[in-house]
């Protein structure tokens, strides 16, 4: 096939590969922009169409594949398309708006979970948290190094049960 022969088969078939867009998309400016693109694809690609197959088949394929890839890169971003009348972009990611109160209050209860705890179990997870090893806080503070271990758990499990509000 030559390339005037391709060229005209191609827009030939362009009648019945938009409904498809349409149904794919389902916004008309949409489905004309995929199926240009499904056009330039087809025109990059021609060397790879075997001759002797179904060119429209073939035509289908590459729109449906560049459908389903431009949908992936619009989730993979983030983005919601708004479908009012001005179809504004709307970021996810820039939109939420965190005043920072709700991690004040578990900031606040945090810290005082901490000051409540004995200071036998409250030092050498302090020591922990702040990134000493277990065997250097056995050196500092003269204990087994499964004291330190035993006294760090049972911080963390007092931790736990005073803060279960915070569960998810």
């Amino acid at each position: 096939m030559t390339a005037l022969e391709y060229s005209y088969t191609i827009t030939q078939m362009t009648k019945s590969l938009k409904p498809f867009a349409l149904k794919l998309t389902k916004d008309s400016e949409d489905a004309n922009d995929l199926l240009q693109e499904t056009l330039m694809k087809a025109y990059k690609n021609r060397e790879k169409f075997s001759e002797g197959t179904n060119l429209k088949a073939w035509l289908y394929t590459i729109m449906k594949n560049t459908f389903i890839t431009n949908y992936q890169r619009m989730v993979r971003r983030g983005t919601f398309i708004d479908t009012t009348d001005n179809l504004h972009f709307i970021n996810s990611s820039n939109t939420k708006i965190e005043n920072g109160a709700y991690g004040n209050f578990a900031l606040k209860d945090i810290n005082h979970a901490i000051d409540s705890l004995d200071d036998v179990y409250k030092t050498p997870f302090m020591m922990y948290f702040r990134g000493f090893k277990y065997h250097e806080i056995a050196d500092r503070l003269e204990i087994p190094i499964g004291t330190v271990k035993n006294r760090i758990h049972i911080a963390r499990k007092q931790l736990k049960e005073k803060l279960r509000t915070y569960r998810g």
